[in-house]
């Protein structure tokens, strides 16, 4: 697909409050409001910042959600609500019980199901006059490009950073702007990146972080109500972009802080070497997993499957568990040896550098990072378990309790 066929509509305005000048997307064309929507959004039309024409620039926006996990369910709550007249869910996972402490969208019977499916049908009770189109599929760079093409604006509800960097040049090669959102532990972030002359996420993060540096929340927790908070901030700035309304994110990353709450904003200025919205040395979306490896061109140490591991349990290697002692408590593989990963150089002396030894963790990011630890302190032999202990539930022993 050709980035010159994209058609691109950007409206220049001057942001309130002094801020610098600042280009936001267009949307598609105005549509007329029906009397049901003239008292559905009536505390809009109340607003003389926003109005009848703010609404019905709503209802002729197109906005993609990417993710609809923690962020992206009351994100796309709130659009929904809002009236904003497309939107698309993309998302190829199922809805599992771990999910429920923060998706807000599914309930206990829908385990199992879809998410877009589910929230399909959940956002058109909640709101008939929008019209949801759910996409079943994990975004990648085989079809980024074909399903974010037709959209005003990219709501980046992602987890992890192979993602992350996918939708940030996706979206600045067809020229829309995308609201990113993270959140772990008690912390959250919010900005808004590839408007014409501001930022990119790659000005922010030029490089991805090593695997394992940057726990996910899977293995390091979020609590529940952060992404809510998150998920309505961005959903705040997509309603503000469409709408032209007051200062954006764009040139400013804001840090949501749960314990304290505190809400600190640091300015983000475009890279003039960024390759992607600066330079546009990169002209074609890249194999993300690769690039966020951070693996050598050749490994250094042995990737095993569940169904590799399982005969070498009864021999002399030494099993490692670099988890966290709560989830040790929750399972664990026979014969392993609890060393968090955090404590590993602490206690590499007692372990053995030339017997196999064999790392394990939860999903098996953590374990990738203590393999190379192990590589680098001599041990000569050295494997980690690819999906971790999660993994090994699935397809070996379903009595490992998954978590």
């Amino acid at each position: 697909m050709e980035v010159s066929r994209i058609k691109l509509a950007y409206i220049a305005v001057m942001p309130a409050h002094g801020a610098s000048n600042e280009t936001i997307v267009g949307t598609s064309s105005d549509r007329r409001l029906s009397p049901d929507e003239l008292v559905r959004y009536g505390r809009h039309l109340a607003l003389p910042e926003f109005g009848l024409a703010g609404q019905q620039k709503l209802k002729g926006a197109r906005v993609a959600i990417v993710g609809l996990g923690g962020l992206g369910s009351p994100a796309a709550m709130y659009l929904a609500a809002a009236g904003v007249g497309t939107i698309g869910l993309i998302d190829g996972d199922r809805i599992d019980l771990s999910n429920l402490q923060r998706q807000v969208l599914y309930g206990d019977g829908d385990v199992g199901q879809l998410k877009v499916d589910v929230a399909a049908r959940r956002l058109s009770s909640m709101n008939p006059e929008v019209s949801v189109q759910g996409v079943p599929l994990r975004l990648d760079s085989s079809n980024a490009l074909d399903v974010l093409q037709d959209f005003d604006v990219v709501l980046d509800g992602s987890d992890n950073f192979p993602t992350r960097y996918l939708v940030n040049d996706a979206t600045v090669l067809l020229g829309i702007p995308s609201v990113h959102g993270s959140v772990l532990r008690f912390e959250g972030r919010v900005s808004v990146f590839g408007t014409p002359d501001g930022p990119c996420y790659r000005c922010l993060y030029p490089e991805p972080p090593p695997p394992g540096v940057v726990r996910d929340c899977q293995d390091a927790g979020v609590l529940g109500v952060l992404p809510g908070l998150v998920g309505v901030l961005q959903a705040t700035e997509v309603i503000k972009i469409i709408c032209n309304l007051g200062e954006s994110l764009a040139g400013r990353l804001l840090i949501v802080d749960g314990l304290g709450l505190r809400f600190p904003t640091f300015r983000v200025s475009r890279n003039p070497g960024c390759p992607m919205c600066a330079t546009r040395q990169i002209r074609a979306l890249i194999d993300y997993e690769a690039f966020c490896s951070g693996m050598p061109p050749t490994q250094s140490f042995v990737t095993l499957t569940p169904s590799d591991l399982a005969p070498r349990l009864s021999t002399d290697a030494q099993l490692i568990d670099v988890r966290e002692p709560w989830e040790w408590e929750i399972c664990r593989l026979p014969g392993a040896q609890l060393v968090p990963l955090a404590r590993l150089e602490a206690q590499i002396s007692a372990l053995d550098r030339d017997r196999e030894t064999i790392v394990y963790c939860h999903k098996g990011v953590r374990s990738i990072d203590a393999a190379l630890r192990l590589r680098a302190a001599g041990f000569t032999h050295v494997a980690h378990l690819e999906g971790g202990i999660d993994r090994w539930s699935v397809e070996v022993d379903a009595n490992v309790t998954r978590y």
